[in-house]
């Protein structure tokens, strides 16, 4: 058992949770992530390390409710207890001294962000960094991310709090700068907003990684689940990746992979709300 030492709720629905497991805290890199499980048949579900502290012994992750498992997750609270978390899993991300690094992330991935951009500070990059979210009310962790950049810049899809539009938009910008020589970029977030932030850096030839969010079972590569085509040969996320080569990724494939389960995943959470309420038609659920 794992012992959820702090919660947080940083926005309505993303919510954080540190965790006491000292052997994940000893060995954790950025960029590798943790599988945990909770409950009798409870789902296995990847989280990326948001922060560690080796001393304590503690694992930060922050997840999002969008299916049933998370949203039985956002019922715990400090003192409660996760049957099984293992980790971390997957390669860390390669950190160098690239130059001038930007950071393009969306969502609730701006909390997965920070550890690799305060590891590609300590190694002497510039860092630049540009987090992206529907709307204010969503935003969360900018200070945490901007303590570990040389340039935060915050965009809202509606212009409720900093720039209106999308992140590839100021992504274009830095690139077609003349005072500014991108090295690298990171992208993660939304697949659909990584595909698009790999299209805008392909022609200015800027090496891009994406860190890749399948689905994911077991996280030890047997499954197969996580299986992605990267420059024509598959590859498992959970082992040869999360991050790859975003502009090797068949990102059109990835996302079709990705809905295999939906229809699954709507009607477990509609029976699941169904019997919180007492109702008798799990179509019910949603009134």
């Amino acid at each position: 058992m794992y012992k959820i030492l702090k919660r947080d709720d940083l926005t309505p629905n993303i919510h954080l949770f540190e965790i006491e497991a000292p052997k994940v805290a000893a060995r954790a890199q950025a960029g590798q992530f943790i599988i945990l499980c909770h409950g009798e048949n409870g789902e296995r579900i990847p989280l990326t390390l948001a922060d560690w502290d080796k001393a304590r012994g503690v694992v930060t992750v922050v997840f999002m409710e969008v299916g049933l498992t998370t949203s039985k997750l956002a019922l715990l609270k400090a003192g409660d207890a996760i049957d099984d978390f293992v980790g971390p899993l997957g390669l860390p991300t390669h950190i160098e001294k690239f130059g001038t690094v930007v950071c393009a992330v969306g969502g609730f991935a701006v909390a997965t962000i920070m550890p690799i951009a305060r590891a590609l500070k300590q190694a002497g990059n510039h860092v630049i960094s540009i987090v992206g979210m529907r709307s204010k009310e969503l935003l969360f962790w900018e200070s945490e991310v901007g303590a570990h950049s040389d340039e935060l810049i915050v965009t809202t899809d509606d212009g409720s709090y900093g720039r209106k539009g999308l992140v590839t938009e100021p992504l274009r910008d830095l690139l077609s700068a003349k005072d500014v020589q991108v090295n690298r970029v990171i992208a993660i977030g939304p697949t659909i907003m990584m595909k698009y932030c790999c299209l805008t850096t392909q022609p200015f030839g800027v090496k891009t990684i994406a860190s890749l969010n399948p689905i994911m079972v077991d996280g030890t590569g047997m499954c197969g689940c996580c299986r992605v085509s990267v420059d024509g040969v598959t590859r498992f996320a959970c082992v040869d990746g999360p991050d790859f080569d975003g502009h090797a990724v068949d990102w059109d494939e990835l996302m079709a992979r990705q809905k295999a389960y939906q229809e699954e995943e709507i009607k477990a959470v509609q029976q699941w709300q169904c019997q919180r309420s007492g109702c008798h038609d799990p179509e019910m659920a949603h009134a």
